[in-house]
């Protein structure tokens, strides 16, 4: 059941290229659809996501915009969609968030500047050179500010994916025979362990959706750890209230079998305990 994570760079094909693997090795691909649920659970359309997305949200949207939604939202999609198989994910940070998972293969499609910014003008059908590499920088920019903020690292280092192919040298055909190739390799099979993995990354995803959806909990900060069910929740919370209505929330996912509250409380330093007594 191969999972493929490839890169989004505009203009580099590898949308073609993501389109055709899936042709080929009869996956699935990661639909618009899945983006408009995570705009609809946001409450806000699609298109203000592709802006934020992309560099062009102007000042107010993105002072306004919840980045933290926007993470959580699409790393459950991306995690239940992984978690299925057979599928093949491009850009929302697939490569960072699936690449702990060793059956998930990393794959990044660049290609020059040069190229990238003649696809980009014969794609808008202009000629203005200047304004379509103005487009695809600010893309990049983007790319890289929200791959840097989100997972702490520098979007396009090699170290972070398995194979990295230049469409520049190498036709769309001859990318997808290289992936086709790699990804029947024993080192990208899926094993017992590695699926529990990914299931248990999707478990502990859809917990910290659902605390962020809970209105009484949308607002506290906790890490979440799955393992076949089990659920741990550790951070600190205000008060007891808080731990107990984390843990409601936690217990009630589809899928946890039981839930280890390792929440710790919020303690008022002495001098403050001692002013609010008197």
């Amino acid at each position: 059941m191969p999972v493929i994570a490839l890169t989004q760079e505009m203009g580099s094909l590898a949308k073609d290229v993501s389109l055709r693997l899936a042709e080929t090795l009869g996956l699935a691909v990661m639909r618009h659809e899945t983006i408009e649920r995570v705009a609809d659970r946001m409450q806000v359309p699609t298109s203000f996501i592709g802006r934020l997305r992309d560099g062009k949200a102007g000042f107010v949207e993105r002072f306004t915009a919840d980045r933290r939604s926007l993470a959580l939202y699409t790393a459950e999609e991306l995690f239940a969609l992984a978690d299925r198989g057979n599928v093949v994910l491009r850009g929302w940070g697939a490569t960072c968030l699936l690449r702990p998972v060793p059956h998930v293969m990393c794959v990044r499609i660049t290609r020059s500047m040069k190229k990238r910014v003649e696809w980009l003008m014969a794609h808008l059908e202009t000629d203005d050179a200047e304004f379509a590499e103005a487009e695809i920088r600010r893309s990049d920019d983007a790319h890289a500010a929200r791959m840097h903020a989100q997972f702490g690292v520098t979007w396009g280092d090699p170290v972070l994916y398995d194979l990295v192919l230049n469409t520049d040298r190498l036709s769309v055909d001859s990318c997808v025979a290289q992936i086709r190739a790699l990804v029947e390799r024993p080192e990208f099979a899926e094993t017992p362990a590695s699926r529990a993995l990914l299931a248990n990354m999707a478990l502990a995803a859809r917990v910290k959706s659902a605390l962020k959806d809970n209105e009484a909990t949308g607002d506290i900060r906790v890490t979440v750890e799955a393992d076949q069910g089990k659920v741990k929740l550790s951070g600190i919370v205000l008060d007891a209230q808080e731990r107990a209505l984390t843990q409601e929330v936690a217990s009630k996912v589809d899928g946890v079998s039981g839930v280890d509250n390792a929440l710790r409380l919020m303690t008022v330093p002495r001098r403050f305990a001692s002013a609010k007594q008197t």
